[in-house]
């Protein structure tokens, strides 16, 4: 984490990760869901796209927000085909997303799961970021990126949420540049630290 820290913005790989599940809590709901991209600068460098077979149901609710259901993922890899291939696109990587604590607990309760530990990465989280530094109408993730006049194409699905903050985190880091912000620590400061 020290030396990614000191790495300057435009050297670190940033990992923007998101995922849907079957319900809201990581002890008794799992990961149907799974999308991660890695940039480093302008260059994309990973993407990983799956759905997950969570071996449960997915409720009829949940199912409606994100559209995901028992049929599309019966034939979709468990967590563990997916964790080796995410735990590499990880490695030295800086973690981005939009609530990271929900999809951080989600993923570290998986990989616990399977017997393997989600490593300790420095987190930068745009609510957090969108929270301290502007003032939105609602800062979830598709009002911050209509008032940015971003398009809102297929929400809530893993893939489209992680292109989209990616988007809103490039909007922020251009705000931060401008007032002097320069490395990964510069950056983690701005969102509280984590």
């Amino acid at each position: 984490m020290e030396r990614t820290g000191t790495l300057k913005i435009e050297d670190a790989v940033f990992i923007f990760i998101d995922v849907e599940t079957t319900g809201l809590s990581p002890r008794a709901a799992r990961v149907c869901e799974v999308a991660a991209v890695s940039f480093r600068g302008e260059e994309r460098v990973g993407t990983l796209a799956e759905l997950v077979n969570p071996g449960l149901p997915i409720p009829p609710e949940v199912s409606k927000i994100h559209g995901i259901t028992d049929e599309m993922v019966k034939d979709s890899p468990a967590f563990g085909a997916v964790a080796p291939g995410l735990l590499a696109m990880l490695e030295g990587a800086v973690i981005v997303a939009h609530n990271a604590e929900f999809d951080i607990g989600f993923l570290s309760a998986e990989f616990e799961r399977v017997g393997l530990k989600f490593p300790a990465l420095p987190v930068v989280d745009t609510l957090s970021l969108a929270r301290k530094h502007w003032k939105f109408k609602s800062n979830r993730l598709g009002s911050i990126a209509a008032e940015l006049n971003f398009s809102n194409e297929g929400w809530h699905r893993a893939l489209s949420d992680v292109e989209m903050t990616r988007k809103i985190f490039v909007h922020f880091i251009t705000a931060f540049r401008a007032a002097g912000a320069v490395t990964v620590a510069d950056l983690i400061k701005k969102s509280g630290g984590k």
